[in-house]
């Protein structure tokens, strides 16, 4: 499975931590600080949150922590965190918010505090869908909910044209031929048991006329990232190649390319990007590669900059979108991309798949869309990788930087998005064992 890092236990959460001094630091530095008490008041610093704090939101404060130390390698794997009573945030200022405790005992000035946002009060569900709707006038399809946790979705010619394929948490790989607001079951098949689902692409690869169905996984009794090729044969989805490479398409339907590396090079680092070819008996990587930043292909793409140059448009570590502009220059986002709940566990390192950037042109200009998710409770959930909601970002290149021009709230967090021609695919993860796939109009 895939560790999405749900706070189950504490001594679970320690582990999914950064390890050793990492997590300290970063948490000195996003969280709210209690600066004041009085009585069951608690008067908090919010200045350095990136996230708005508002009215009915839930906090709690950090009591305790201790290191979790393994016993055999001597390994620091960060914290064990203890947490007051939960309490509500009853009034906001510029660059303090006031909460309240019940029955609050005495905390220390300077001990650290998580947020949760909570939904304005005054609205129904039905009425905070449509405000987010509002909030954005491009047409959006919304089909109804699969029982699936998606990690990954597509958009291809299996069986027919424009069909809709995912790749589920429990390695489920499923064709669906959407009609109206309702995705129809065609086929389906399932990843080698014990092996975690990571990404899906559908390419015609072999030039037949068909999609090729490409899902990598990840298998932890070998250390190894493998490619699944699967076909529709004789009314079933079938196994046809297997290759021991990470591939992900780039580009939007009917013009993608499937690009593959070679995993876990220096670490948790993949290899530079090579185009996927089929030589008649078999799948290869080409031998002409291109330099991709030591990033994984979920969160890269190209795109013209200069007449007939190609830049890269990728997430980095740190958490920006970064998009070449000249031959030293890049333009770099204000927001943050790099909360994923996509995740596997190679050895002692944590290896994140981003959500896909992708990019398409709106006229002579490219616009870049990039996924945002939202941690529940600010820093400390992010690591864990436990989200509430998302967002997708349009974006254009202005005066050296990435503005958004325009943004979809979502209900669900997401882990992938796809391109096809008219629009932008992506499945909101509304709660664990379901997801509803958007169609998102460019």
């Amino acid at each position: 499975m895939l560790y999405s890092y749900y706070m189950k236990i504490n001594i679970l959460a320690a582990f999914l931590l950064f390890t050793t001094a990492l997590l300290p630091l970063q948490a000195q530095n996003a969280q709210a600080v209690v600066v004041k008490q009085d009585g069951d008041k608690i008067y908090l610093d919010i200045s350095s949150l990136s996230s708005p704090v508002k009215k009915g939101d839930l906090f709690k404060i950090i009591t305790a922590s201790e290191p979790l130390i393994n016993p055999q390698t001597g390994k620091n794997l960060g914290d064990i965190y203890q947490y007051s009573p939960e309490g509500s945030i009853t009034e906001v200022q510029p660059l303090y918010a006031v909460g309240e405790i019940k029955n609050a005992k005495r905390y220390a000035a300077g001990a650290k505090a998580v947020l949760e946002s909570q939904p304005e009060p005054a609205q129904t569900q039905e009425a905070a869908q449509k405000t987010k709707e509002e909030k954005s006038s491009r047409q959006i399809i919304t089909y109804q909910p699969v029982e699936q946790t998606i990690v990954s979705l597509t958009e291809g010619n299996v069986t027919a044209p424009n069909q809709i394929i995912t790749l589920s948490d429990k390695g489920q790989v499923t064709v669906y031929s959407p009609a109206d607001d309702t995705l129809n079951p065609v086929l389906t098949a399932s990843l080698p048991a014990g092996t975690e689902p990571i990404a899906i692409s559908a390419v015609d690869v072999k030039k037949t006329g068909r999609s090729q169905i490409f899902a990598s996984y990840y298998n932890p009794s070998r250390k190894m990232i493998s490619t699944a090729v699967l076909e529709a044969q004789n009314e079933n989805l079938e196994t046809t190649d297997t290759f021991n490479s990470f591939v992900k398409e780039i580009g939007c339907s009917p013009d993608k390319t499937l690009w593959g590396q070679t995993p876990f090079v220096l670490g948790g680092n993949p290899g530079n990007a090579r185009k996927v070819l089929y030589n008649g008996k078999k799948f290869e990587l080409a031998k002409e590669d291109t330099n991709t930043r030591r990033e994984w292909l979920n969160g890269i793409n190209f795109y013209p900059y200069e007449q007939d140059k190609t830049g890269l448009v990728y997430i980095t570590s740190s958490g920006t979108l970064k998009a070449q502009t000249g031959k030293e220059r890049w333009a770099k986002s204000k927001s943050l991309f790099s909360s994923t709940p996509n995740r596997v566990k190679y050895k002692q390192d944590v290896v994140k798949f981003y959500p896909s950037v992708q990019v398409y042109q709106k006229g002579s200009t490219p616009v870049i869309v990039a996924a945002q998710n939202t941690a529940k409770l600010g820093l400390l959930a992010d690591l864990f990788g436990q989200y509430k909601d998302g967002k997708i970002h349009f974006l254009n290149i202005e005066k050296g930087r990435l503005v958004s021009e325009d943004t979809v709230e979502l209900d669900g967090y997401v882990y992938d998005t796809a391109c096809t021609q008219d629009a932008i695919l992506t499945a909101e993860t509304l709660e664990e064992g379901y997801s509803s796939i958007k169609a998102i109009a460019k």
